[in-house]
């Protein structure tokens, strides 16, 4: 097991800012280079490839289905270990009001047991479902998938065995509020959940603009008569739809498929057996 006191979530939360501060570097006209030259490496390519799983109750398509429910519970159930951040960093820092703190990050399979215990709970899978459910029911978006630097973070050796399951809030999240500074690069590797689309009901749109305000990635845009949605620059978190549901609605071309490429592409990348 890695050594972590437990002042180390406490250390981690208040050097945070800095990732925040790191994307937005990437855009400077002298340092961002050198920033890319740094940290493209670790956060592209097979060392981060994530996945947003949007958590509106229904999502229109080929039948309706909870997408957690489907995705994430499989891949607790699937997994040898569970081990649970005891706070969340991102929220930590930034003190959050909307959302509890010690709702922290999930991760699976058998790195996760080298997580020190002064620092996360290693639970059962009826534990670490409870939890993911208490998260979206309390509104946070999952987000899972390869993310080398937890390696770093947590202790754990890189050895492709051990999964992230982030549960994020728009207000705190690093990647929810710096994602559309990221080189492409970077910004490649999120991807949409296969065959999800957002469509517009333009006729129902005012024009107030709050859900483009929310999209961190500027996928959404005021046209003259209503919103309008860019599926290249779209990760899928359906934050928009949550905001909007009476304009906004995610649909999936077929909600099997889509599972199965997504649990497909985490099993290629990490063994949570």
């Amino acid at each position: 097991m890695s050594r972590r006191p437990s002042w180390w979530l406490t250390a981690i939360a208040k050097i945070w800012p800095i990732t925040w501060l790191s994307a937005r570097a990437t855009q400077l006209p002298v340092i961002g280079p050198l920033v890319k030259l740094v940290a493209l490496p670790t956060f592209s390519k097979k060392n981060l490839n994530i996945t947003y799983i949007p958590i509106n109750e229904t999502v229109q398509g080929a039948g309706s289905t909870f997408l957690p429910e489907l995705i994430v519970v499989e891949l607790i159930r699937r997994s040898s270990h569970r081990a649970i951040i005891k706070r969340c960093t991102c929220r930590d820092s930034l003190q959050c009001v909307n959302h509890p703190i010690d709702i922290g990050c999930v991760f699976l399979g058998e790195g996760a047991k080298e997580i020190d215990e002064r620092i996360a709970n290693h639970v059962s899978v009826e534990e670490a479902i409870a939890h993911v459910r208490r998260a979206v029911d309390d509104g946070l978006i999952p987000m899972m998938g390869r993310v080398k630097i937890d390696n770093y973070i947590w202790g754990v050796r890189d050895r492709g065995k051990l999964l992230t399951i982030c549960l994020c809030c728009r207000c705190c999240c690093t990647i929810l509020n710096s994602g559309k500074y990221l080189p492409p690069e970077a910004a490649e590797s999120m991807v949409r959940l296969k065959g999800l689309r957002i469509r517009v009901e333009t006729d129902r749109c005012t024009r107030c603009g709050k859900c483009v305000d929310e999209c961190f990635m500027e996928a959404l845009t005021l046209n003259e008569n209503a919103v309008q949605w860019d599926e290249q620059l779209c990760k899928g978190c359906g934050r928009c739809v949550s905001l909007c549901p009476e304009v906004l609605h995610a649909e999936i071309e077929d909600s099997a498929a889509a599972i199965d490429e997504v649990i497909g592409r985490v099993n290629r990348m990490i063994d949570i057996s």
